[in-house]
């Protein structure tokens, strides 16, 4: 099926502190012809609750709108998360191996209801790498942003002929992933670095733990995951840095 009878949607989320002051943002390209964009923020949360929070609120969106659904995010949390996760936390009763509760669990509910009800062969879940350049994945992440950082947004709603992004360009440039209840290869890959800004500092981790426990509880704090060497510079370009600076 084309992406053109599809609804295409973007979504992002951001936490400036990780938890902090955080938002979230959404772009749905509808085939009827028109665009809206969604937001809001939050006083205190973190990165993986906004990204899912752009989900959920983007299919709670479209509930009342029929037709597939295809979803670009940058997040492997959600990605992997509804794609494979979910599956065992629902015959553990919403635990982990571990026997503790899973982390967000009412978001995770919640999605997987939303997904449920609009039947989970007609949402497709794909990986667009964020901070790339992809135009529905930029946009996404800069209403996050702004909501995180500004409270405020001037989100758009009409015609896609008036849209400043050229959607049919960033549907082709977003990587494609495996549908249905199958991640793609690409989100199971491993990272090939972590990069992080602390205080206007940039610095790589070669795993996740390394990078949390420097963002974690740090205001203004950003970071990223590098899936390839080619990334990283493309990543801390959108800060302002270069690989001379790590």
């Amino acid at each position: 099926m084309s992406e053109e009878a599809r609804i295409v949607v973007f979504t992002d989320g951001a936490a400036k502190g990780n938890p902090g002051p955080a938002g979230w943002g959404a772009v749905i390209v509808l085939p009827s012809g028109s665009v809206v964009e969604i937001g809001a923020g939050s006083r205190m949360a973190t990165n993986n609750q906004m990204e899912l929070a752009a989900a959920i609120e983007a299919l709670r969106r479209l509930q009342d709108v029929d037709g597939p659904v295809v979803v670009y995010a940058d997040s492997s949390y959600v990605l992997r998360g509804i794609s494979e996760w979910i599956h065992s936390w629902r015959r553990r009763g919403w635990k982990t191996t571990s026997g503790s509760d899973v982390a967000n669990r009412e978001q995770w509910q919640e999605l997987s209801a939303l997904t449920t009800a609009r039947g989970t062969d007609t949402v497709e879940w794909r990986h667009v790498p964020g901070h790339a350049g992809v135009p529905g994945n930029e946009r996404a992440d800069a209403i996050a942003s702004g909501f995180a950082e500004r409270g405020s947004v001037d989100l758009y709603e009409g015609p896609r002929a008036a849209y400043p992004i050229d959607v049919e360009t960033v549907v082709a440039a977003a990587a494609p992933a495996t549908s249905g209840s199958r991640a793609s290869r690409a989100r199971g890959k491993r990272a090939y670095s972590y990069l992080s800004v602390v205080d206007g500092v940039a610095r790589r981790h070669q795993t996740w733990g390394e990078c949390e426990a420097r963002v974690k509880g740090r205001s203004g704090a950003r970071y990223k995951k590098a899936m390839t060497r080619q990334e990283e510079p493309i990543i801390l370009k959108t800060w302002g840095f270069t690989l001379d600076d790590l």
